[in-house]
């Protein structure tokens, strides 16, 4: 990671200093400089990398898939979604009554109501999840990292990048950020780790390039010290026209990243569409259970899923977003307090993204994903929540050209099990992989490790999305 050290004195409206936003998200492999590893990254992936983007909305703690995406009105009330249903522009098929902005979307979306995997605690499920059961053990964002390159040969930004509430700025700095439950690398190097931008690590510490902010202008200067550092000069003859990618090192440090996550540079209108801060904790709420439930508030939402759509704009193609709260038992959320507020944030949040990438043309190119580490009890405790439950899971697909106005599977009578067309983590995997790359031409790649094109091959697509 390349950071230029200015003042830190200009600060953006969303509480970020240029030395926050000035970040190119690479890494030093083998002495090479940021503009000789554009340029290898650009020769790595060609062929089998499709021109195809995912963002994951993680919905932390366990969201119940019966408030969301699968009501069953027919069950009997202490099993039924608490507070109704809403239809959908699919015949016949209802969602959790807080979707109704994504019921109306429904015909641009794939529900799958038959998701187990049947791990009960947080930890394990969540990075069973995110890594869709691969055997390597790392989220899908860092195995596509390991095939793709770790950043984009166009700009420079990283392939693969989390954002937790306190990426969207200062002022969500102590929302909740269980960040590294999906980001888990198992046994892929660190290097791998999807690019944080609201906290660093290994990835952000890796190289740092300290440059007072006011010789930015000085261009020969800066790309001076940019291939001074860590830069053996026989690589010269790899590169094929180095002066290209020292211009692309420079446009990237100055224009890429900092441009990307800026998100002031919207249209208001849109910024207002985006908007979840009405949905913040009343004062009463957290009085009454404890003050941690303060840390659960959806009011990022909206920011970090703009954000999202700018990292896919500026070619990142794997971002997962984090969005706390979703462990409904009723100590802290149950299902009557947590569902209207969390609920509501999510419903207007993804529907501004589902809305602004089909205004954009994007809606093809873009495949979005909801889901959880599992979803909750079939029964309301007497808390007005819901428990752990692996054995149904919330999950949801929009775009990435595949076949959208469907529900996939279905739950018994009372949402407790699927009844049919069980789709499993691998599955997931399989869907969302296949999205990205060309597993045929993938196999017969030279430079991928043998574990990690097995665990892509292995990994079947849900049948009905190709």
């Amino acid at each position: 990671m390349f950071t230029l050290f200015g003042d830190g004195q200009s600060r953006t409206c969303e509480g970020l200093s240029r030395r926050d936003f000035l970040q190119v998200g690479t890494l030093s492999i083998g002495g090479l400089s940021l503009s000789s590893l554009l340029a290898a990254e650009a020769k790595a992936a060609g062929g089998f990398v499709r021109d195809k983007a995912v963002v994951i909305l993680n919905l932390q703690g366990g969201p119940t898939h019966i408030e969301t995406f699968d009501p069953k009105m027919t069950a009997p009330v202490e099993y039924r979604a608490m507070f109704g249903e809403v239809k959908t522009r699919l015949p016949g098929v209802t969602f959790g009554s807080h979707l109704p902005q994504l019921a109306n979307l429904a015909d641009r979306m794939a529900v799958v109501r038959s998701y187990r995997h049947g791990i009960g605690s947080h930890g394990k499920a969540a990075e069973h999840v995110m890594a869709g059961g691969n055997s390597t053990g790392a989220n899908m964002a860092s195995l596509y990292a390991r095939i793709a390159g770790v950043t984009s040969p166009k700009t420079g930004i990283p392939n693969a990048t989390v954002l937790a509430p306190p990426a969207a700025g200062d002022q969500y700095k102590k929302l909740g950020a269980q960040v590294g439950r999906v980001t888990a690398v198992g046994s892929l190097p660190k290097a791998y780790t999807p690019f944080d931008p609201s906290s660093g690590g290994d990835i952000v510490n890796n190289m740092k390039l300290r440059i007072p902010e006011n010789r930015l202008g000085d261009r020969r200067a800066l790309l001076q010290r940019l291939d001074s550092y860590k830069r053996e000069i026989d690589h010269a003859d790899v590169l094929g026209g180095a002066d290209q990618f020292q211009q692309q090192a420079f446009d990237v440090i100055l224009g890429g990243i900092s441009s990307a996550f800026d998100i002031s540079k919207e249209d208001p209108r849109l910024l207002e569409r985006y908007d979840t801060s009405q949905f913040d904790i009343p004062a009463a709420l957290y009085k009454k259970k404890n003050k941690n439930l303060l840390r659960q508030s959806p009011v990022a939402l909206g920011k970090q899923l703009l954000m999202a759509r700018r990292l896919i704009e500026a070619d990142c193609r794997f971002v997962t977003v984090t969005n706390a709260g979703w462990d409904m038992h009723g100590n802290a959320f149950g299902v009557d307090d947590g569902m209207p507020l969390l609920g509501g944030a999510v419903d207007r949040a993804a529907s501004a993204f589902l809305e602004d990438l089909e205004e954009r043309g994007l809606s093809e190119k873009v495949l979005f994903v909801i889901t959880g580490e599992f979803g909750r009890t079939p029964r309301i405790n007497k808390k007005g929540g819901r428990d752990h439950w692996g054995n149904l899971c919330t999950l949801a697909f929009a775009g990435g050209g595949l076949p959208m106005g469907q529900v996939i599977g279905r739950s018994n009578r009372t949402a407790s099990v699927p009844a049919g067309d069980v789709v499993t983590s691998p599955n997931v995997l399989g869907t969302i992989m296949h999205t990205l790359l060309d597993e045929g031409k993938l196999r017969i790649a030279q430079g991928v490790p043998n574990d990690i094109v097995q665990a892509i091959s292995q990994a079947t697509p849900i049948p009905q999305l190709m």
